[in-house]
């Protein structure tokens, strides 16, 4: 069986190529690289991948590289993913996401590729929710609150629609907070955890920069969402959506404290609202049902967090 997984120099899509070759070693892995692909994520197993550089916004090279790969299943996880970052280029962000997910579905549909295709939507489709609507299930209507989000509804629907008209075997996963190594520096828990590397090592002074301590989330750990991925590829309904996420829901505040235990330096460390971190609209509630996925995989995390916020923090004192 051949696997291609479009991002796969990024977070998601390297502990995805793991979890293949850990635990599936008989398939076949493809992933989509663009020339100026940080390969840090991959360097370890580079030697076992089949690397293809390409861009998804050029149809005319993914038409090519369908044709040349013929992929059984697809995994679309390549995105401009932070949403702060969105405010500031909404085009780009949208761009990226949405033209990307078209060039994708449209190749796949040119060159006639019989195909399992799974598309990464996300719970800030959802928006700021109501506690009426708590947990969020996939029937939840969407309040997009960011340019990413806006994008994510995007890829979302482009997935139904090319499933309805073209009869491609789509499937989408709303994917709640996902974290874990490797994660970019930018996003909530890694931000932390490099701050707290850097003061641990006295590079930082003991004053950790922090946005909104408030929100409640759901984490789930990289590695518990890849063989999330997994499942849903092996066992979707095509045209179908499923919730994915974790089950530690807390506030981010709480979160932090989890996180400063696994630091000898953590009694000492001043808490600090940088107001630079702070969205112009934040989704402050994210609970979700993930009951339709787990009835159908019976799948549940199995990591437990704090092993999840040591790995992270253990990752950062590798690298700062």
């Amino acid at each position: 069986m051949k696997v291609f997984i479009t991002g796969i120099c990024g977070f998601v899509g390297s502990h995805l190529a793991d979890y293949i070759l850990e635990n599936h070693p008989e398939v076949e892995i493809s992933g989509l690289k663009r020339w100026r692909s940080p390969m840090d994520n991959i360097s370890h197993i580079q030697d076992r991948l089949n690397l293809i550089d390409g861009d998804l916004q050029d149809l005319s090279s993914m038409i090519g590289i369908m044709r040349e790969v013929k992929p059984d299943w697809i995994s679309h996880l390549a995105a401009q993913s932070y949403v702060p970052y969105s405010y500031s280029v909404p085009t780009e962000t949208l761009t990226t996401n949405i033209i990307g997910t078209v060039n994708l579905l449209e190749a796949i549909r040119i060159a006639v590729i019989d195909t399992r295709i799974h598309i990464t939507s996300s719970s800030e489709c959802y928006g700021q929710v109501t506690e009426d609507d708590i947990p969020i299930t996939e029937n939840c209507r969407f309040r997009p609150a960011s340019p990413y989000a806006v994008s994510k509804v995007g890829e979302d629907m482009l997935a139904y629609m090319y499933h309805q008209a073209y009869g491609l075997k789509t499937i989408r996963s709303r994917v709640f907070t996902t974290t874990g190594p490797r994660r970019g520096e930018v996003f909530v828990v890694s931000a932390f955890a490099k701050q707290i590397a850097r003061i641990e090592k006295g590079i930082q002074e003991p004053v950790l920069k922090v946005g909104n301590l408030d929100s409640v989330r759901t984490f789930c750990d990289v590695r518990d969402m890849v063989r999330a991925i997994w499942l849903l590829l092996e066992f979707g309904e095509l045209g179908g959506v499923y919730n994915i996420g974790g089950n530690r829901t807390m506030t981010v505040e709480r979160m932090l404290n989890q996180l400063l235990t696994h630091s000898p330096k953590g009694n000492s460390i001043m808490v600090e609202v940088d107001r630079k971190l702070l969205r112009p609209a934040d989704v402050t509630l994210q609970i979700p049902d993930c009951t339709r996925f787990k009835k159908l995989t019976q799948w549940e995390p199995t990591i437990p967090f704090s092993k999840t916020l040591e790995d992270i923090l253990n990752y950062w004192r590798e690298r700062v």
